[in-house]
C-alpha cells in the first residue's frame, strides 16, 4: 500500500491562504456593511432636514419690520442674519397651540423673543426647548385656562414639563405691539432658558457671563432688589421677587428701552451689555 504524505508546510500554507481569503472577506463585508448603515443615515438625516425646514411666510419681512422694534433697527446684513436665526429656530422647536389657534404672526414673534437676547452670540442654540405651548390667555399654576385666578402670563416648565415653554398668544402680541413700555413676555422667558442653560435657575447666566463678573452681578441684584423692596423704582417691581425674576425683568427693559436703561440705571446696563455681548 502506497501512502503520499502533505508537506506539513504546503497544509499549513494552504490553511493560512484559506484563514486569509476568509479573513479579507470579513473585512470587506464589515467595510460594505458600515457603508451601507452611514449611507442609511445621511439619507435620513437628509430627508429629516428636509422634512424639518419651515418656510417663512411670503410677507414674514413686512411682519418682522412692523411689529419687531429690534428688527427694524437693524442694517441689511443684520436683518438678513436675523431672518436665518427666525427660520432655524422655528425649524427646531415645534409650536403647538392649546385652545388657541397659532398664526403666522405669533411663529415670528415667539422666535424674534428668542433670537433678541442672543442675537450677538451667533452660535447659540436653545438645546433646552422642544416645544412651545401657545395659550389663548392667562393661566394658573395647575394649568388651568378658566376662573378668575389667573396670574401667569408664561413659564419655563420642569418635570413633565422639562423642555416645554408656556406663553399667552394675548401678552406675545402685546409685548411686541406696545412699543412705549419695558415689558415683553417672550423676552422674559427665554431670558429665563438663557438662565437655565447652566443648570440653574438663579438671574446669573454662568453660560454667557465671564466667570469674574458673577460676584458683582450677584451683588448688584441683591443692592437693587433691595432699593426697590425700600424705595420702589421704575423697574417692574416683579423683579424684586428673587434674582431670577429680576434678571428677566431687566432683561426686558434692557431690550425694550435700552436709552432709558441707561439714562436712569446706567451700571446695570453696562453689566446687561457684558452679558449680552453688547458692549459699546
Amino acid at each position: 500500500m502506497a501512502f503520499f504524505l502533505q508537506p506539513l508546510g504546503s497544509k499549513f500554507n494552504s490553511c493560512k491562504i484559506l484563514f486569509n481569503f476568509n479573513l479579507s472577506m470579513t473585512v470587506w463585508q464589515s467595510i460594505i456593511g458600515f457603508g451601507l448603515i452611514v449611507l442609511i443615515i445621511l439619507f435620513v438625516f437628509r430627508v429629516s432636514i428636509v422634512k424639518d425646514i419651515v418656510l417663512l411666510p411670503d410677507n414674514y419681512r413686512e411682519l418682522l419690520a412692523d411689529y419687531v422694534k429690534f428688527y427694524h433697527q437693524l442694517n441689511e446684513e443684520g436683518r438678513q442674519r436675523f431672518e436665518k436665526r427666525v427660520e432655524h429656530f422655528l425649524s427646531a422647536v415645534k409650536i403647538t397651540g392649546v385652545n388657541a389657534i397659532v398664526e403666522d404672526i405669533d411663529r415670528l414673534l415667539i422666535a424674534s423673543g428668542a433670537i433678541i437676547p442672543v442675537f450677538a452670540i451667533s452660535d447659540w442654540q436653545y438645546i433646552n426647548l422642544h416645544e412651545v405651548l401657545v395659550y389663548p390667555g392667562a393661566f394658573n399654576e395647575d394649568f388651568d385656562q378658566a376662573g378668575s385666578d389667573r396670574p401667569i402670563a408664561g413659564m419655563v416648565g420642569g418635570g413633565a414639563m422639562q423642555n416645554v415653554m408656556i406663553i399667552t398668544k394675548w401678552q406675545l402680541r402685546q409685548g411686541f405691539i406696545n412699543n412705549q413700555d419695558a415689558h415683553n413676555t417672550a423676552i422674559h422667558e427665554f431670558v429665563h432658558l438663557i438662565d437655565k442653560m447652566d443648570g440653574t435657575l438663579d438671574g446669573v447666566p454662568e453660560i454667557i457671563l465671564e466667570r469674574k463678573y458673577t460676584g458683582q452681578w450677584k451683588n448688584m441684584m441683591d443692592t437693587t432688589i433691595g432699593q426697590m423692596k425700600m424705595n420702589g423704582s421704575d423697574i417692574d417691581m416683579y423683579g424684586a421677587t428673587n434674582p431670577t425674576e429680576f434678571f428677566a425683568v431687566i432683561s426686558e427693559y434692557f431690550f425694550e428701552q435700552p436709552d432709558l436703561l441707561n439714562a436712569n440705571h446706567p451700571e446695570l446696563y453696562e453689566m446687561l451689555g457684558r452679558i449680552y455681548k453688547r458692549e459699546g
